[in-house]
């Protein structure tokens, strides 16, 4: 979201006003109140004697919380207001808004404040392809509420707005507040705002007790974590991430004790297979329960049979659910929507990882059978021409083109620019699942108590590396291949998918000097992170999605890979470039930002789409900082590396209270005191390399 906007959320409850608390939203703008995929609310606006109201400053520290302090307009510098409105409001299955209007002057105030009102109920798949509604719309006002409705068939759905002031004077699109304001007083109305799904009405949480549980729910996630203390800059960054991924939580109907993380505002506020296990995976040392809510969560819903419209396959791992209008009549397959390939082996990944951090191998054997329907799935669903490499090609039209994490049409082409035809085998869905099965085999080794199936397990990982380290490579280029496209042709754009195989451990060991090469080479490191693909490749634009943009998320895994391989200096500047642009997107990732050359921007240049707050990029500097401490479990030992490398400016880096299997347990890593910089430092070193190049730009 856009820095001009306030964003407050809740689980699947978000809320997108401009900075004075007003909501004027566009058919395709993602602004509004929504709740369970649908705008609950597309217009709110207050004003002042038929005038909008102008913002002072807005606060938003809460997730859930926010205060607009507001002024109605003069007309002039020249005189200052004696009114000020306070907005503040708390979202949670619907919201509540606090107004206060004061009078600071000396004389008897009459004020007349309009709230206008409207929704157009729209999905949010509708919000996002402007499409038009199909059903009907009704106000009414029913027992001093104002009610905004829409309904399709047997689909209903409602927004009821009450005030603790008596609505009085109303109509079908606002509400009007005439008052009479005595010298330096106050007039206060609590509005509720209250949505309702066909004939259950949620009532907002700060409504009821659920609203103090909130407030003691974040302390308590904050007591929980971690303490990291290094420069103060990364500090900042580490509390930012903590709190976005705090906000993203949401819990499963069948487990409303428990949270996992959704992907990201606005557009996917709901369980995302892929984004909550990669997530989950960077919160290891600091939140293990996401994983396990994470774990079970997907398990319940793990697919069955074959559905062709939602692409369901028996032990598939789903990648979507929604619960909007569209779901609901069939016209989107997202009910749950199983058109993803990579979800299923990083399930297997995430269970084996989260028992060697925790030691839960009570959950491990519960979901043993549906551990085993996966690696099912790999071998014959995923694998659908039986050359042992998983491969995707979407059964329906609404579905996926791409069902890897660059799931963007266009995302898989070849050197000059063309596109692959399917089915399509990306390359780190191969590793995946070769890390998916070496890790199942201990796990049938260690807990499930079957040898064979561990040693099957095992040899099949050693065929799949013998074989993918011939079948991908390209060896005039020294890289893996992107995919092998339905012709077993390969794709032969170099991108940051090679830094995913690094971290799964499928890459032979004289292949890596090579990959690392790549992936710090000017054409992929843009000196804030790895480029999603490399500059020069036919498809390459610094501001396309998948073909040149940078993502967090995708340099926190590659930088985890390199450090595998040995790269630890390499890895500590990828992790040091994600932290420095943090420091110039005021402490908060973005999902993605443009691949522009750090020394020609000077500053990390914002993709126009991107979500903010999101959770793999939130989890981004958590696995960066696990990375520069080589944090692994060992059996009942958390151990790190004895010689760490760290970012020249971090200082010294202590994480204290790290959760597992061991108890709680301190690792530090003695970094340079002396050498650490401020923001304005970090600022002007690009600078200074900024003007190098303008210099020699000019020589030449």
């Amino acid at each position: 979201m856009s820095d001009n906007t306030i964003s407050i959320l809740d689980g699947s409850t978000f809320l997108v006003s401009d900075p004075n608390g007003d909501i004027d939203a566009k058919p395709d703008q993602a602004h509004g109140l929504f709740y369970e995929d649908m705008r609950h609310l597309s217009k709110w606006k207050l004003s002042i004697h038929g005038e909008p109201i102008d913002v002072l400053s807005t606060d938003a520290t809460e997730y859930y919380y926010s205060q607009h302090f507001c002024v109605p307009p003069t007309g002039t510098i020249y005189k200052n207001p004696t009114i000020s409105v306070i907005r503040r409001r708390l979202i949670g299955d619907g919201f509540v808004e606090n107004v206060t209007v004061i009078n600071h002057g000396s004389e008897a105030e009459e004020i007349e404040l309009r709230l206008e009102v409207g929704c157009d109920f729209a999905d949010i798949f509708e919000v996002k392809d402007a499409l038009q509604k199909k059903g009907e719309f009704y106000h009414e006002l029913r027992e001093e509420r104002l009610v905004l409705g829409y309904r399709r068939d047997s689909f209903v759905r409602e927004t009821l707005i009450s005030s603790t002031t008596p609505i009085t004077e109303g109509s079908l699109n606002g509400v009007t507040f005439r008052m009479t304001i005595q010298p330096k007083s106050t007039w206060t109305t609590k509005l509720q705002v209250t949505p309702v799904t066909g004939k259950t009405v949620h009532r907002p949480k700060f409504a009821t007790a659920a609203g103090s549980a909130m407030r003691r729910d974040l302390k308590e996630w904050f007591e929980r974590a971690p303490t990291v203390t290094c420069h103060p800059e990364a500090v900042r960054l580490y509390m930012r991430s903590l709190l976005d991924i705090a906000a993203l939580r949401f819990r499963p109907d069948s487990m409303p004790d428990r949270s996992l993380p959704a992907a990201g505002l606005p557009w996917f506020m709901a369980l995302f297979g892929r984004d909550s296990l990669i997530t989950s995976y960077q919160m290891l040392p600091f939140a293990p329960e996401l994983a396990a809510t994470t774990l079970r969560a997907l398990a319940e819903s793990q697919g069955t049979k074959e559905v062709e419209l939602t692409e369901e396959e028996p032990g598939r791992i789903l990648h979507e659910l929604r619960f909007g209008e569209l779901t609901h009549f069939r016209e989107r397959p997202q009910a749950p929507y199983y058109g993803a390939s990579d979800t299923t082996p990083l399930f297997l990944v995430l269970l084996d990882e989260y028992e060697r951090w925790t030691g839960d191998a009570d959950l491990v054997r519960a979901l043993e059978p549906n551990a085993r329907a996966a690696l099912q799935w790999i071998d014959t669903y995923g694998d659908c021409d039986g050359d042992s490499y998983i491969e995707y090609e979407r059964k329906t039209a609404l579905g996926l083109e791409n069902q890897c994490w660059k799931d963007s049409w266009n995302s898989i082409l070849f050197h000059d620019g063309s596109l692959a035809q399917s089915p399509r085998a990306t390359c780190e869905i191969q590793g995946y699942a070769y890390d998916a099965k070496m890790r199942c085999a201990r796990l049938a080794r260690e807990v499930w108590q079957d040898g064979a199936l561990a040693a099957k397990l095992e040899e099949q990982a050693a065929d799949l590396k013998r074989r993918f380290n011939q079948d991908f490579w390209v060896a005039d280029r020294q890289f893996f291949a992107l995919a092998l496209d339905g012709a077993k042709k390969k794709v032969d754009s170099l991108c940051s998918n090679i830094g995913h195989l690094l971290w799964s451990g499928i890459v032979d060991d004289d292949k890596a000097l090579a990959l690392r090469n790549h992936l710090m080479g000017p054409r992929m490191f843009s000196g804030w992170g790895i480029r999603t693909m490399a500059e020069g490749e036919g498809g390459y634009n610094p501001i396309e999605y998948h073909n040149g943009t940078v993502w967090p998320h995708d340099c926190s895994i590659i930088a985890a890979g390199l450090a595998r391989y040995g790269f630890r200096r390499e890895a500590a500047d990828i992790i040091a470039g994600i932290f420095e642009a943090s420091l110039m997107f005021r402490y908060r990732l973005p999902e993605v930002f443009a691949g522009y050359e750090r020394t020609k921007t000077r500053f990390p240049v914002q993709y126009p789409t991107a979500s903010l707050p999101q959770a793999w990029a939130a989890g981004a500097p958590m696995l960066g900082i696990r990375t520069l401490l080589g944090l692994e479990p060992k059996g009942e030992v958390l151990t790190s590396n004895p010689k760490p490398v760290l970012p020249a400016w971090f200082g010294t880096l202590s994480v204290e209270g790290i959760r597992g299997r061991w108890g709680r347990t301190t690792v530090v890593a003695i970094g340079d005191d002396t050498a650490r910089v401020t923001m304005k430092q970090i600022y002007e070193t690009t600078l200074s390399r900024r003007a190098d190049l303008d210099e020699e730009e000019l020589a030449a």
